[in-house]
C-alpha cells in the first residue's frame, strides 16, 4: 500500500473513525529533462541575483511580498510560522450536503481515507450512511501548514477526503460573457427535440477503462524505440500490494449516535475509546464569496 501522507480522524457527531489519507491520483506523464543538444549534458539552473548577477546560496534567501514596484516586507520562518493554521490530526465534519450542492470547479484533488485498525465498523457505517442519504461531509483539514477546505464522500468500497476551492480560489462566473437565454438565439423546440434525440442515443455507461493517456503511451513508444536503437532497455516498475489484517470494532455506536442526535449540535467527537462526551468545538463557517479576503500572492512562494 502506499505510503500514509497523514493520519487522524473523521468525526461527526460523537463518533470518531482513525483514518489514514492516501493520494489518489497518480501522474502519467512521462519525467523529461531539458539538456544541450550539442553534447547532451543535463541543463542546471542557477539562483543569482537579478542585480549582481552572482549565484545566491540557499542558506542567504529569504520570502518576501512585493507591495510594490521593487518594493519589498521580507517575511521570516516566525512569520509564517505564526500565521499558519493550528492543525490537529482530525477531520471534524461541519455540516452535510447533497451531492449535486456543490459546483464541479470547486473540486480539486482526491484522496483515499483508509481506515485504522478496529475502525472497519465506524467505517463502514459513515460511508453506508452516505451513500444511503446521498450526502457529503463538509469539513477542514490541514496537511503540512495549509488548511484546506474538504469534503468527505462514497465512492464503492471506500471513503475519499475530495480537497475543495476557496470561494476566493475560483472566478466568479460572472466575470465572464456567457451566452443567454435560448429563446435570444432563436432555438426552436424542434432543435432541442433533435439534439435531445443524439445525446440518446450516444448515451452509455462510463468506464475509466475506455479512457487512456494516447498521448503518454505514443510518447512511450517513441522513447523505447530511440532506447532500443542505442541498445538500451527502459526497466518498470512493479507495483508493490500488502494485504492487512481483519479487525473487528466494538465501540457502542448506537450510545454514540443517540447522543450525538440528542445534543443537536455540529461538533467534533472524542475517541472512539472514550466513555465520555467531547467537550463542544465551535465549528468555524467557511468563508462566503461576498466576504472573502483578497488572496495576495507572496513572492517566491509556490
Amino acid at each position: 500500500m502506499p505510503r500514509a501522507l497523514w493520519t487522524g480522524n473523521v468525526s461527526f457527531g460523537l463518533l470518531n473513525v482513525p483514518v489514514q489519507l492516501i493520494t489518489a491520483d497518480r501522474s502519467s506523464e512521462i519525467s523529461l529533462r531539458m539538456i544541450d543538444k550539442r553534447d547532451e549534458n543535463p541543463i542546471k539552473f542557477k539562483r543569482v541575483n537579478s542585480v549582481t548577477g552572482s549565484e545566491v546560496p540557499w542558506e542567504k534567501i529569504a520570502k518576501a511580498y512585493e507591495y510594490e514596484n521593487g518594493e519589498f516586507v521580507t517575511l521570516t520562518d516566525e512569520d509564517f510560522k505564526q500565521a499558519a493554521p493550528k492543525g490537529g490530526q482530525s477531520i471534524d465534519i461541519e455540516k452535510f450536503v447533497d451531492r449535486t450542492a456543490i459546483s464541479p470547479a470547486y473540486f480539486e484533488r482526491p484522496y483515499y481515507l483508509v481506515p485504522g485498525k478496529k475502525a472497519e465498523k465506524a467505517y463502514v457505517l459513515l460511508r453506508e450512511t452516505l451513500k444511503k442519504t446521498d450526502k457529503l461531509g463538509l469539513a477542514r483539514v490541514v496537511l503540512r501548514t495549509k488548511e484546506y477546505l474538504c469534503a468527505v464522500a462514497p465512492d464503492e468500497d471506500a471513503l475519499m477526503l475530495l480537497i475543495l476551492r476557496f470561494p476566493e480560489e475560483i472566478v466568479p462566473a460572472d466575470e465572464l460573457d456567457f451566452p443567454g437565454k435560448a429563446s435570444e438565439y432563436r432555438i426552436t423546440e424542434r432543435e432541442l427535440q433533435m439534439a435531445g434525440q443524439l445525446i440518446e442515443s450516444m448515451e452509455d455507461e462510463f468506464d475509466p477503462k475506455d479512457f487512456k493517456n494516447d498521448y503518454a503511451d505514443r510518447l512511450d513508444k517513441m522513447i523505447q524505440k530511440k532506447l532500443g536503437a542505442k541498445g538500451a532497455t527502459k526497466a518498470k516498475a512493479k507495483p508493490k500490494t500488502a494485504e492487512g489484517e481483519p479487525t473487528t470494532n466494538v465501540v457502542d455506536f448506537m450510545s454514540l449516535l443517540k447522543q450525538s442526535i440528542a445534543k443537536g449540535k455540529r461538533t467534533g467527537a472524542a475517541p472512539a475509546a472514550a466513555k465520555t462526551p467531547a467537550r463542544k468545538k465551535a465549528a468555524a463557517k467557511a468563508p462566503s464569496r461576498a466576504t472573502a479576503p483578497k488572496k495576495r500572492k507572496v513572492a517566491g512562494a509556490r
